[in-house]
């Protein structure tokens, strides 16, 4: 499974990452890296809840098939 996260510099010098599949799922860093880091952390926090609570899990994974994503996690 792909996810895709963009970062951006905000203007008070701190990173911001956002997995783009898991809306509300973003992360503040002092860099880029840590930004991205801590935004991957949380969306396997997120999709591990979903497998736990069965929730709509199969159609999440369908729509990132579909939508052919291109940047891996690591």
């Amino acid at each position: 499974m792909t996810f895709t996260i963009e970062s951006e510099r905000e203007d008070d010098g701190r990173w911001l990452a956002e997995v783009l599949e898991f809306p509300g799922v973003l992360a503040y860093g002092q860099t880029s890296d840590e930004a991205i880091a801590k935004a991957q952390a949380l969306a396997l926090r997120v999709l591990a809840n979903r497998l736990e609570h069965a929730d709509s899990v199969a159609e999440f994974v369908t729509k990132t098939e579909e939508s052919k994503l291109t940047m891996l996690f690591g």
